[in-house]
């Protein structure tokens, strides 16, 4: 991508305050960048349902199983993201955010005019549509979003999914400062918020984000250009961390001193102060781009002058040319002959052999292969176990006796650490993975080690433990994503990563019901017959002490350790594909790409080799 300079050839430096310098910062990648953060940031409405779930149980009547059945349509809508993939493969990624805009503000709005009695009560099967319609608008700005971030960071993909699914973690953290600086102590008016805010960004950088070419190599020999340059994101990360800091600062103080509705509203604009900072990171970079333009533009060109018999040489090699053409001409004929059946025949023996990893598969390929089937399993198993945990945690805080104000500093601290597990995994993961070749799928393994401690605390119910149950759920579920998809990137290629990207997200939901509503919901209900005299009566459906919760952790533990078990699996399937250079191919695509540039002979040439190599091979 191609800057214009803000002044001519001999001007002193870049010039910055122009309205073409501020029309190249909103063109740019790295804007780009920022309008993703910000969308990302309203999108994670989802992990914040424990706060109003409250709000529809006690407004709508719904015992505890009902509840879960609506946290697994929440789930199903937020991560069966499928179609949207297939959407976006075809269109620009405009489209996808327009249609999850529409979608969100549809779902959360009707959900809002339900509780606050405004429309009839709705029936539950209702209720499940309205919120997995809202919740599927999460997979829209995912999908439109984050692959499109992906795709023009190729050769960062661990960074950028760290980093933006960061954001999303911090986002229940972010709406929830923000509705009480709005609308006050008020779960109704935090569904209002949900569903008009997300919608209204998506929509202001609907034509920002999109796919860019990936920037060519640095001529000047010093390594990445401001372009593609991981400097920016890191400076993006600082950030984040100081937002989330001031988050969970924010979260200690209003715990301990009762705020007013103005400090609620200083304290936002502080909040949303941080939120922008990105945009200063956005300015230098652009500015860089510029430099480094300006300065490239008064280096002396290089003259390649081609003796006049070199390109005599070429000419016979391409005179096979016709043959290979009527060859191929032949073959497509040949094809076309074929019935019906044939060609079913070979789409079926092309799904089932598929290239090597990191090849591009096609969506085919990459549904029926092992190495997908091992991966889903381990995510139903660990992302199903931490998901249940962090929408019962309102329910787990009061069985256990804690005070509301400590269930909804839990919610938050979930969304803190979080965030800290997508940053920590998806830049760990990078960085080991270029050093020292540590595999991501060892990474996730890990992982999923670890949250079985959260799980054992809640099942046991030891004092004072669900604050650190919290932090270890919350980082261990954060961490999962940017590892998943990152490695679904990895082993099956960029070309279809909008749907693929999706299909793993399918995993989370079929996990949440088995273990929510299946498991937790089904045991806590039996817990609290128990206690009300065997009958759930209208009024009656709370569970108080440790056994509520106690088996179902249990159950979910040893399924996070079968998860552990399946993901080992796939470390052995890819160990000798995470010890080469896997990203080696984007730089010499970008290579080659310059090359045609500067000798427009040179593709024919490098054709004709291929044809030939080609043909000795067959």
């Amino acid at each position: 991508m191609a800057f214009a300079s803000g002044g001519g050839a001999g001007a002193g430096g870049p010039q910055v305050l122009t309205a073409r310098f501020v029309r190249q910062v909103v063109l740019g990648r790295w804007f780009m960048v920022f309008a993703c953060l910000l969308i990302l940031s309203a999108s994670g409405a989802t992990y914040i349902f424990s706060i109003y779930s409250k709000v529809l149980k006690s407004s709508l009547g719904y015992d505890q199983r009902t509840l879960n059945t609506l946290s697994f349509f929440k789930d199903l809508g937020a991560n069966v993201g499928v179609l949207s993939g297939l959407i976006n493969e075809v269109t620009p990624p405009w489209v996808v955010l327009a249609m999850g805009a529409v979608m969100n503000l549809a779902g959360y709005l009707m959900i809002y005019l339900a509780i606050d009695g405004r429309t009839a009560r709705p029936p539950v099967w209702l209720m499940c549509i309205y919120i997995c319609v809202g919740a599927n608008s999460q997979s829209f700005a995912n999908t439109g979003a984050l692959v499109t971030c992906v795709k023009n960071f190729p050769e960062s993909r661990g960074i950028v999914l760290g980093l933006l699914k960061g954001f999303v973690g911090l986002s229940g953290a972010i709406f929830t400062q923000l509705y009480l600086a709005i609308y006050g102590d008020d779960a109704k008016s935090l569904v209002l918020l949900i569903a008009w805010l997300p919608a209204a960004i998506s929509i202001l950088f609907v034509h920002t984000v999109r796919i860019m070419p990936y920037p060519r190599p640095s001529r000047r020999g010093a390594g990445s250009s401001a372009a593609t340059s991981n400097d920016a994101f890191f400076c993006f990360l600082y950030i984040s961390i100081a937002l989330a800091t001031y988050i969970l600062v924010m979260i200690v103080v209003q715990k301990q001193v009762n705020f007013s509705h103005a400090a609620y509203g200083v304290s936002a604009a502080a909040l949303l102060l941080v939120l922008f900072l990105p945009l200063a990171v956005v300015v230098k970079q652009e500015y860089r781009i510029q430099k480094e333009l300006e300065e490239s533009l008064r280096e002396a060109p290089t003259v390649t002058v081609e003796k006049p018999a070199a390109s005599l040489q070429m000419a016979p090699a391409a005179e096979p040319a016709p043959k290979s053409q009527q060859s191929t001409t032949a073959g497509e004929r040949e094809t076309e002959a074929r019935p019906p059946s044939s060609c079913l025949g070979a789409c079926l023996r092309h799904m089932f052999s598929p290239p090597a990893q990191g090849e591009d598969f096609t969506i085919l390929q990459a549904l029926v292969s092992v190495d997908m089937l091992v991966l889903f399993l381990a995510t139903i198993c660990g992302v199903g176990g931490t998901l249940t945990a962090i929408d019962n945690m309102g329910q787990i805080g009061q069985s256990l006796g804690y005070p509301a104000k400590s269930i909804n500093t839990f919610v938050s601290l979930i969304s803190i650490w979080n965030y800290a597990g997508r940053v920590t995994a998806g830049f760990a993961s990078e960085i080991f993975l270029a050093r020292y070749k540590f595999p991501r799928p060892l990474m996730l393994t890990l992982v999923l080690l670890l949250s079985c401690v959260g799980h054992l605390l809640i099942a046991f119910g030891v004092p004072q433990s669900l604050y650190v149950a919290s932090v270890v759920i919350g980082f261990c579920f954060g961490a999962q994503w940017p590892l998943l998809f990152a490695i679904i990137s990895e082993v099956f290629g960029l070309k279809y990563y909008s749907t693929l990207y999706n299909f793993g997200s399918v995993a989370s939901p079929i996990g949440a019901y088995v273990l929510n509503v299946r498991v937790a919901g089904a045991l806590y209900d039996v817990e609290a017959a128990k206690q009300h005299g065997g009958s759930l009566a209208a009024g009656d459906k709370s569970c108080i002490g440790v056994q509520c919760f106690r088996k179902a952790f249990l159950i979910i533990t040893a399924a996070t350790v079968a998860g552990v078990l399946v993901s080992l699996v796939l470390v052995w399937r890819t160990r000798n594909f995470y010890k080469g250079d896997i990203y080696a191919k984007f730089r010499d695509n970008a290579a080659a790409a310059e090359e045609e540039e500067e000798d427009p002979k040179r593709p024919q040439e490098a054709e004709g080799e291929s044809t030939a190599v080609n043909g000795r091979k067959g």
